[in-house]
């Protein structure tokens, strides 16, 4: 029997008992289908949706081949994926899940990756944006807005470590994408834009039907996005309400127990291996006596980490490509324990003084909602564009450099 034969049945079976448990629990079930409604409603859909459309748009236009050709000398030596795989890191580290697999799936339709540097890519530049980071996690559920540097040290970080680690993923000799790296150094900039009008050539979209596919492909996206967060909200308090959950919580106080850390964070790590913000409200909610790294340590591994409906989203995305989610798995679970260990190793140079948990922020969780609202998006938008000038800039003066060796190379050897 095959594991895709053996896979069916059983989940099957798992949707039968929770059909099940929904008429048994029907208040539960219903109270949790509107919680998830209203986090997609409130916070995915509108810090999401634009910037959906604005990468397709950008794509569109060519902007990302623009990008790609400038970025190349920075991101081949240290991530062994092409150019455009910077701007699919600037859009997804500021934009968050699932913004970076939804690029690099449009990047493999256009044949601007191979199966190996798509893979490469989606595995580091899946992340939480930065004001979720803030607003929700650190002023929010913590109260505190102090721990925003470690918190973001480690999880942004640990996902620059896992793109250094992940370089080492696929073959040597895996076919490659040809970028413009064989053209000379010096006229990078001219080649670059005309990458760009080429690729603004070849897609031959006028602007109205440009805007047309982003705005459908967007909300098409947005849309099966809100219906897996429902569907792990409801799936999630199902479970909980029949204590099905007890046996899980036994085995995570028993790993926390073995690592030295607080089992009372076992509620924490089980909420957010099922979806994100639900374990990070764990984590900050939890008891006073834990001391405040190990639950900071929680929170950047629940973020790294993503959750399973992260992560569902994320394999509804690649599965319109050859790329597979179980590389993308391994990289969460390596950016998670990666994350945590950074926030515990890093604690007392950068967050030493706040153990005793004096700086509490009075905060309305209703506040989150606000903060992904027309603010959020541009405060966002701002951090985009300062990310993209400075990789940009970055790349400029590496490319630069290379350029000033090679010419006192040639000039030595005459």
């Amino acid at each position: 029997m095959t594991l895709k034969s053996f896979a069916i049945p059983t989940f099957i079976i798992v949707l039968m008992g929770l059909c099940l448990l929904m008429f048994v629990y029907p208040v539960a079930y219903l109270a949790a289908a509107l919680r998830g409604l209203a986090i997609w409603w409130d916070v995915l859909f509108p810090s999401l949706f634009p910037f959906f459309i604005i990468s397709e748009v950008l794509l569109g236009f060519g902007i990302v081949h623009l990008i790609g050709t400038l970025l190349d000398p920075f991101m081949k030596p240290i991530f062994r994926i092409p150019g455009s795989g910077g701007f699919v890191a600037a859009m997804g580290y500021v934009s968050g899940y699932p913004i970076g697999a939804k690029l690099t799936a449009k990047l493999w339709e256009q044949k601007m990756v191979t199966r190996d540097e798509g893979e490469r890519l989606v595995a580091f530049t899946t992340s939480s944006d930065p004001i979720f980071l803030i607003g929700a996690v650190s002023i929010g559920f913590f109260h505190n807005p102090e721990i925003v540097p470690i918190l973001a040290i480690a999880h942004y970080g640990g996902g620059f470590l896992v793109g250094v680690l992940m370089r080492y993923h696929g073959s040597r000799t895996s076919q490659v994408v040809p970028q413009s790296t064989s053209k000379p150094r010096h006229n990078r900039l001219r080649d670059a834009l005309r990458a760009m009008h080429q690729a603004r050539i070849e897609d031959g979209r006028n602007l109205g039907q440009l805007i047309q596919d982003a705005i459908q492909s967007s909300l098409k996206l947005v849309i099966v996005v809100g219906g897996l967060v429902v569907f792990f909200s409801v799936f999630l308090e199902l479970l909980t309400q029949a204590n099905i959950m007890t046996g899980l919580y036994f085995i995570i106080e028993q790993v926390l127990s073995f690592m030295g850390m607080p089992p009372a964070l076992s509620k924490s790590l089980v909420g957010g291996i099922f979806e994100v913000t639900l374990g990070a409200r764990y984590a900050g909610e939890s008891a006073t006596s834990i001391p405040l790294s190990f639950k900071v340590a929680a929170a950047a591994f629940i973020l790294s980490w993503g959750g399973l409906s992260v992560h569902a989203q994320i394999a509804s995305i690649l599965h319109s490509t050859n790329l597979r989610y179980w590389p993308f798995m391994m990289a969460r679970f390596i950016h998670g324990i990666l994350a945590a260990c950074l926030v515990l190793v890093l604690w007392k140079s950068v967050a030493g003084g706040l153990d005793s948990q004096s700086t509490l922020v009075s905060f309305d969780i209703s506040t989150q909602s606000n903060l992904h609202s027309t603010q959020g998006f541009l405060n966002n938008l701002f951090i985009f564009i300062i990310l993209l000038i400075a990789i940009t800039i970055l790349s400029i003066i590496c490319n630069t450099m290379m350029s000033l060796w090679i010419r006192v190379r040639h000039s030595s050897d005459k």
